[in-house]
């Protein structure tokens, strides 16, 4: 626990500067600095399109390293080749999937061509970004299995936002055109795959020669089983997020992708803990499962769902009640991404409510169940983005989406409570919901201050936060909601000898 502490602490300051950072670039930089809502779209398109690519040709193997590495862990033995089939087989299905991503090319030409032009222009910009997105996926994989996360955190958090950062500026300067603008964007996305080989390098850790046991260690036909259901559950989720980005495009335009996907990043801070958390958990779920120590995994399940639950409805009361105030900085027509932060906040408030039940479930010899679910997921999705995008635009987009992940993640709380005897519910879950009532309505009375410096909302941010600090945090504390806080508030005060 002490572990998962002190990495996941790390990894929330190290992600908490870097969502500051990609808010700068989410709600002015891009916007401002590349002015056509167009060429913001197409930055998104291709940050949406490169996992998907990468998910295919992965075949599962992101999950295989968190669920059987800790048998192959040996490092006089160099892992017994671990990381070389980790690597080899993606490689082959990157190959498989490029043909035919090559293959599809007149079909997509002619579903864009009118609605998407810049889309049809960079298709094969697509290519590299996905090949280096493959090998970030594959090598956090193995170094979230040896306990390491802050550096990845670091690159992806952190690091490509500046680069990003600073590409726009390039492009706003009129150092560069957009198209070596997008030629540096793809380096700075594919940058982290190349540091993180630099970094196992010096780890000593990076052994891509094939170990002499390393199908006998666990049965060949159990790692390529679960690698399949694997790689489609993977598939599943990103379709899902791909699907939003790709039938916005169709229906509507790259522009209306990027009013969108910046409503759809503005509530990604909600998750900064649980993502942060997530990074270290996978490989401590594993281990727990091999030792059958279903109580502490119980007891983890509880305490996480608390703590994310905790941060996160702060966080979205945070940004909710800010939307207008968040609107003031941007161009007028982002404004019709309101409801999107809305749907989407509640639905990421929900999947912090349900804790750990996708890792408990994928990382169980019950991974089957996840398939199907994220199987009935996809088909949702598509169902209901047909259903409400035509008529109800991105909001419609978000909508369904919203009721998708929260009749999704209720059978997978059903599903882990019935296997496991498990639960992330508790009496702290619904003294939250009450406490975060409170705090909105709190907000809500206070009246809207008047504009600073030019005209921008920064009073209003800085009071409306703060009254929203105070009451959400005093009621958490007084009510004692969460021993976690207490105790580290506590500790605190005993450091600076405040408290005895």
């Amino acid at each position: 626990m002490d572990v998962i502490r002190k990495q996941g602490y790390l990894n929330t300051i190290i992600s908490t500067v870097g969502m500051v950072i990609g808010y700068l670039n989410t709600v002015l930089v891009l916007p401002y600095f590349l002015g056509d809502p167009d060429k913001v779209g197409l930055t998104r398109f291709l940050l949406s399109v490169s996992p998907m690519f990468a998910q295919f040709a992965a075949l599962g193997f992101t999950n295989t390293s968190a669920r059987f590495f800790p048998y192959f862990r040996d490092r006089d033995k160099q892992h017994n080749g671990f990381l070389f089939l980790m690597l080899a087989i993606p490689m082959l299905g990157f190959a498989v999937v490029t043909v035919l991503f090559l293959l599809l090319k007149p079909a997509v030409f002619e579903l864009y061509r009118v609605t998407s032009p810049l889309a049809v222009e960079y298709y094969y910009y697509i290519i590299p970004l996905s090949f280096f997105t493959l090998l970030f996926l594959l090598l956090d994989a193995y170094l979230r299995s040896l306990y390491k996360t802050i550096v990845q955190t670091f690159l992806q958090d952190f690091l490509v936002r500046i680069f990003t950062m600073v590409c726009a500026a390039l492009y706003f300067w009129g150092w560069i055109d957009f198209q070596w603008f997008v030629i540096l964007f793809i380096a700075a996305n594919s940058s982290t795959a190349l540091i993180c080989i630099v970094y196992l390098l010096w780890l000593r850790q990076f052994f891509v020669r094939p170990g002499r046991n390393m199908f006998q260690i666990v049965p060949i036909k159990e790692v390529v089983q679960y690698g399949l259901y694997a790689f489609l559950g993977n598939i599943s989720g990103t379709i899902v997020t791909f699907t939003d980005t790709a039938m916005i495009m169709m229906y509507r335009s790259l522009a209306d992708v990027a009013f969108y996907t910046t409503g759809y990043f503005i509530t990604s801070a909600i998750l900064v803990p649980y993502r942060s958390m997530n990074k270290i958990l996978s490989p401590q779920v594993a281990d727990l499962f091999k030792l059958q120590d279903m109580p502490a995994l119980a007891q983890l399940y509880k305490n996480m769902t608390r703590v994310n639950l905790l941060i996160g409805l702060l966080l979205f009361l945070g940004i909710w009640c800010n939307v207008d105030n968040i609107f003031a900085f941007m161009p007028a027509e982002y404004s019709a991404g309101r409801y999107v932060i809305l749907f989407m906040g509640i639905a990421r408030i929900f999947e912090l409510a349900t804790g750990l039940n996708a890792m408990i479930l994928v990382t169980s010899h019950k991974y089957r169940y996840d398939l199907i679910l994220n199987v009935v997921m996809v088909i949702l999705v598509i169902f209901t983005n047909y259903l409400l995008i035509p008529t109800y635009g991105i909001s419609g987009a978000a909508f369904a989406s919203m009721l998708v992940l929260i009749f999704i993640n209720v059978f997978r709380v059903v599903f882990v409570g019935y296997f496991f005897k498990m639960q992330p519910f508790g009496w702290y879950s619904l003294l939250l919901l009450l406490i975060a009532g409170v705090t909105y309505l709190a907000s809500w009375l206070l009246p809207q201050l008047p504009p600073i410096f030019g005209g921008t909302p920064l009073l209003d941010i800085a009071v409306r936060s703060l009254l929203i600090t105070a009451v959400y945090g005093g009621l958490a504390i007084g009510l004692k909601v969460s021993p976690e806080l207490n105790n580290g508030i506590r500790k605190t005060l005993l450091r600076f000898g405040l408290a005895k």
